[in-house]
């Protein structure tokens, strides 16, 4: 199962510092992730996340024109329900307030940077390995509604 969520999870990074996009990018790369998008322009997010359909969003907080509390805000109406894809927040902001706030607004990890790459990787397929339960489990329960509607037809 870990080949198969490394080999076809799609990742969004968004970050405004092209360092800081490359670096995780390569670090993704190097453990076999193959399906990574990136942009440094928070305006754009909204719309690769909608052509991109990521599985996993790296979020930086602090960017210019649309800072990373918004973009989980805005995630967060993108994302039907039921459907589980996990935002981690990678920011220098390693204040209690941040965190709290980006957590309360939907994220599901955060990571302080300069990030522990070991640590990245292990959160990253943590919760990539998350949303793959979830979606198994939400289809055995579209399989099991269906029989159950077949049943009392019958």
């Amino acid at each position: 199962m870990q080949k198969e969520i490394v080999q076809n999870s799609r990742i969004l990074i968004v970050d405004d510092q092209l360092e800081n996009v490359l670096l995780l990018d390569r670090t993704l790369r190097s453990a076999g992730y193959v399906h990574i998008a990136s942009i440094t322009d928070s305006r754009q997010a909204l719309t690769v996340f909608t052509d991109f359909q990521p599985d996993l969003v790296a979020l930086d907080l602090r960017m210019p024109h649309v800072d990373g509390y918004a973009l989980l805000k805005q995630l967060r109406s993108r994302v039907p329900a039921g459907t589980f894809v996990p935002v981690l927040v990678l920011t220098a902001d390693n204040s209690r307030k941040a965190k709290q706030e980006a957590l309360t607004l939907g994220a599901k990890d955060f990571l302080t940077k300069p990030i522990d790459v070991v640590e990245a990787l292990l959160r990253i397929y943590n919760l990539l390995e998350t949303r793959y339960l979830h979606e198994e489990l939400r289809r055995h329960s579209e399989t099991l509604e269906e029989k159950v509607r077949m049943r009392t037809e019958e």
